[in-house]
This record gives structure tokens, C-alpha cells and sequence, in this order.
């Protein structure tokens, strides 16, 4: 590129000598400029390029999230087997710099819950060893993490549950966690915004993506395929059942978004009964009204929500000990929640720990 321009005949040579240092001088500073352009050009293409590869990068980790999140939802009880699935899939979670509340919602937003007490624990257990790993001047110990992810969890129930009449307040959260950290209180003030966070919004469950399990019931006491008898015609249908809050739902596919049937357990008991055409059947049905039809709902083909026509409910599970479990499962289901049982036993570890030292 040429920088030189014409000099006027009347100028000195001194004029002249320091014009053309002038042009010389313009015209490295061009070049400096040019070359800088150029520098500047291949930071913005490498910016680009790390961008594009953190961008893959995400997308794949999203897709492998997606999939592990698949796979629990589809079969938590066959999944929950495999403890090494269930530690990558938690591995896939970045919980750094998170509070403990941010990281719950991002983890319990990724898979829906088992209802089982032993698969909660296993699940809860992953969850705290990865949280403290990311954040390992937090807790002094990964039971720390766990027992207050559970007394997280419950106070989002017992504050946001309109059937829980007696809100807790901070004091009486505060007092929950007394010496969980190793004998030790937790800070004041991380207990507060954590109480804070719960209390100004709810943990939210995951909504259809059009691929995943679309029902909405968080954290089922038990769930699974059962045969059902029909109220009128008498046959036997394959059903999703999940029990939740004192409720027993019905789906013809696990894919469905409303249940095509709600069984309420108030006031009903459970037996094991003997059926001609069908092993391991148990029974619903209310002791104190035999012969009058059970106050239940379902929804017919056309979509119209009807009474239940069953004076009973038959059901056969896959085996005897598939069936004591559902029976085991519906009588404890309105007076018992496995979280208390399972927070109750870690809290007895730390402080057995503590008083053994």
C-alpha cells in the first residue's frame, strides 16, 4: 500500500525533510494498524471456535441428559438397579457454585422421583456426594448435604401444600437442622436464604417434552404396571398405577398426562384374595359399606369423567412379592412418608459418629 503523497514545490527542504518523516511515520502506523486488524481478526475466529466447541460440547452433555433422564423415567425400578447408571447420570449435573436449593431444582427438575424409601436413598445419597464434590468447603460432610436436601424437600411440601394447614416458620426450620453438620449448627444465615429461596418459589416438576414419561406426580410412593378387573365388564386391563397422596391413579400408557382413573384410599382397606383367572390378585374396598360402590372417578373414551361402577377393586400384580409390596405400600401410604423414616436414620449416624470420637 503506498502512503507517500506529491510535495508542494514551495516548501523548504527542512519543511520538506519533516513532511516526508511525517509520511514515513503515517505509513507504519498504517501497517501497525493493519497487522493489528489481522491479530484481532484471528482472536475473534478462535473466540468463535471455543464458542462453537463449548456450544457442541453443551448440546452433547444436554442430549446425554436427556437420555439418562429417559431411561429413569421409563423404568426407574429396573434402572435404579445399576448403581454405576445412576452415578453418570448424576455426574452429568455441574452443581458448582450453586446454592443447595438451585442445585435441588436443577436435579430433581431432571428425572421424577421413585417413591421407594431404599431408591430415594440410594438417589439422595449420589446427589449429596456430587454436590460436596463441586462444593467441597460447603458441608463438612456429604450426610450434612443429605439430611438437609431432605429437610428442603419437606419444607417445600409442608409451605407450599394447601393441605398442610400448619406452615413452618425459620425458627422451626432452624431447630430441624440443629447439629447435622458434624455436631455442629449451620450458619444462621445460610439456613435463612435457603428458607427464603423455598418459601418465595416451590420447586417446579418436569412438564411434557413430548418423548419423556408426561405425568406430573412428584415423588410416588410406588408406581408400576398391575391388571386391573373392570367395575362392569368384567375383564382384565394392564394399567400404570401410581400411588401418591393418598391416592391410587390409573393410566393405560405411562405416556398419558391424565390418569383414566382415580382411586381415593380414604376409608378403603386391602386384603390378598384368591381369583380362578388371575394370581396375586389383591383387593380395595371399604369395610364399613360393603355393597355400596366406592367413591372413585374415571374417564370414559369420549373424555367424560364418570363415577366408579366398582363396588371393589381387583387387581393382580406379577408376582406375590410385587403384591405385598403394593399392599404394603397402600396401607402405609396416608400415615406414613419414607422421607421422615430416611432423615431420621442419617440424623442417628452423625450423631453417633459425633458421640464416638
Amino acid at each position: 500500500m503506498d502512503y507517500s503523497h506529491p510535495v508542494p514545490s514551495d516548501l523548504t527542504p527542512e519543511e520538506k525533510s519533516e513532511l516526508h518523516t511525517i509520511s514515513m511515520h503515517k505509513k507504519t502506523l498504517m501497517e501497525d494498524i493493519q497487522e493489528l486488524k489481522m491479530k484481532i481478526e484471528e482472536v475473534i475466529s478462535e473466540i468463535e471456535d471455543f464458542e462453537q466447541s463449548q456450544e457442541n460440547k453443551n448440546v452433547e452433555r444436554g442430549k446425554q441428559l436427556s437420555a439418562g433422564k429417559k431411561k429413569f423415567n421409563m423404568d426407574p425400578k429396573q434402572m435404579s438397579m445399576y448403581i454405576q447408571i445412576l452415578k453418570a447420570f448424576v455426574e452429568l449435573h455441574e452443581f458448582t457454585d450453586l446454592s443447595l436449593v438451585q442445585a435441588l431444582r436443577q436435579f430433581l427438575w431432571s428425572f421424577r422421583l421413585p417413591g421407594e424409601a431404599q431408591k430415594i436413598d440410594r438417589m439422595m445419597e449420589t446427589f449429596a456426594s456430587r454436590y460436596c464434590r463441586c462444593n467441597p468447603n460447603v458441608f463438612q460432610s456429604t450426610d450434612t448435604c443429605y439430611i438437609l436436601s431432605f429437610a428442603i424437600i419437606m419444607l417445600n411440601t409442608s409451605l407450599h401444600n394447601p393441605s398442610v394447614k400448619d406452615k413452618p416458620g425459620l425458627d422451626r426450620f432452624i431447630s430441624m437442622n440443629r447439629g447435622i453438620n458434624n455436631g455442629e449448627d449451620l450458619p444462621h444465615d445460610l439456613l435463612h436464604k435457603l428458607f427464603e429461596s423455598i418459601r418465595n418459589e416451590p420447586f417446579k416438576i418436569p412438564e411434557d417434552d413430548g418423548n419423556d414419561i408426561t405425568h406430573t406426580f412428584f415423588n410416588p410412593e410406588r408406581e408400576g404396571w398391575l391388571l386391573k378387573l373392570g367395575g362392569r365388564v368384567k375383564t382384565w386391563k394392564r394399567r400404570w398405577f401410581i400411588l401418591t397422596d393418598s391416592c391410587l391413579y390409573y393410566f393405560e400408557y405411562t405416556t398419558d398426562k391424565e390418569p383414566r382413573g382415580i382411586i381415593p384410599l380414604e376409608n378403603l382397606c386391602v386384603k390378598e384374595v384368591e381369583d380362578p383367572r388371575k394370581s396375586h390378585c389383591l383387593e380395595l374396598f371399604n369395610p364399613n359399606s360393603r355393597g355400596q360402590k366406592i367413591k372413585a372417578c374415571k374417564t370414559e373414551t369420549d373424555g367424560r369423567v364418570v363415577l366408579s361402577k366398582h363396588q371393589s377393586y381387583k387387581i393382580s400384580a406379577a408376582t406375590a412379592e410385587e403384591r405385598e409390596q403394593w399392599i404394603k405400600s397402600i396401607r402405609a401410604s396416608i400415615t406414613k412418608d419414607p422421607f421422615y423414616d430416611l432423615v431420621s436414620t442419617r440424623k442417628r449416624k452423625v450423631i453417633t459418629s459425633v458421640t464416638s470420637e
